[in-house]
């Protein structure tokens, strides 16, 4: 005959079993720094993607590898070695590490993350940016939407009114640019390549088709060349 085990003691063992598998079931990384730049065949990594802290990126002797963080605002430049990314800025073993404080909205940015499905990398996109952005770079680096709804690809750049009552010149900025097929949606569009400065101090607001977004240039933003972190806006 067989034994019978009682239902309580049944339960108690189907949690412990689901508790122990949640614990070994890998975390999801939430996104806290940016590759400005990265010279490596081995990292698994690329341009603009972004890191989570406990990630772990393999570097050999002579890749270098460039992040910004976005809460502490932390830019460094990596030279070979093993490099475990943090909350705030990178721990890094048998190799370089050059940092540099940048201007950005550090903690002021809200991120949602989602794991990118490409060749097994650890690499993020960002979600959303929930509050309007402060710039401190006279040319925008703008991220495309993740979907580009009716194959729109033209780019509308002007100049808007500022919160509290201030409003937009006389004459506004407006500016439209086509972006290139061969750019995809999620991508990015530079406007430092096309030789465009907008005004320190000024808001503007950045739409493309059905997406659009508002961001600020800080009153003394720069007109050279400054890192990716520092002037970021993503089309929401």
């Amino acid at each position: 005959m067989a034994s019978r085990v009682p239902i309580s003691a049944a339960l108690a063992v189907v949690l412990t079993v689901g508790s122990q598998a949640s614990a070994r079931a890998p975390q999801p990384l939430i996104p806290t720094a940016l590759v400005e730049d990265v010279n490596s065949t081995t990292a698994d990594i690329e341009f603009m993607d972004y890191v989570g802290r406990g990630q772990v990126i393999k570097l050999e002797p002579r890749d270098v590898l460039v992040l910004s963080y976005l809460k502490s605002c932390e830019h460094e430049t990596i030279t070979g070695g093993s490099v475990v990314v943090g909350a705030e800025r990178s721990e890094v073993q048998g190799g370089k590490v050059v940092r540099a404080k940048v201007p950005c909205d550090g903690g002021k940015m809200k991120l949602s993350s989602q794991q990118a499905v490409t060749s097994g990398a650890s690499a993020f996109r960002l979600q959303s940016a929930e509050v309007r952005p402060t710039l401190y770079a006279q040319a925008p680096m703008i991220q495309l939407p993740n979907t580009l709804a009716g194959g729109d690809r033209t780019l509308v750049i002007e100049r808007i009114g500022q919160p509290g009552g201030r409003q937009a010149p006389k004459q506004p900025f407006r500016q439209s640019f086509k972006i290139d097929n061969d750019v995809p949606a999620g991508g990015f569009f530079d406007l430092a390549k096309v030789n465009v400065r907008l005004a320190p101090g000024a808001a503007y607001k950045a739409t493309l088709g059905d997406h659009e977004t508002l961001f600020s240039i800080d009153a003394k933003a720069k007109s050279g060349k400054v890192p990716v972190v520092s002037r970021l806006v993503r089309l929401q």
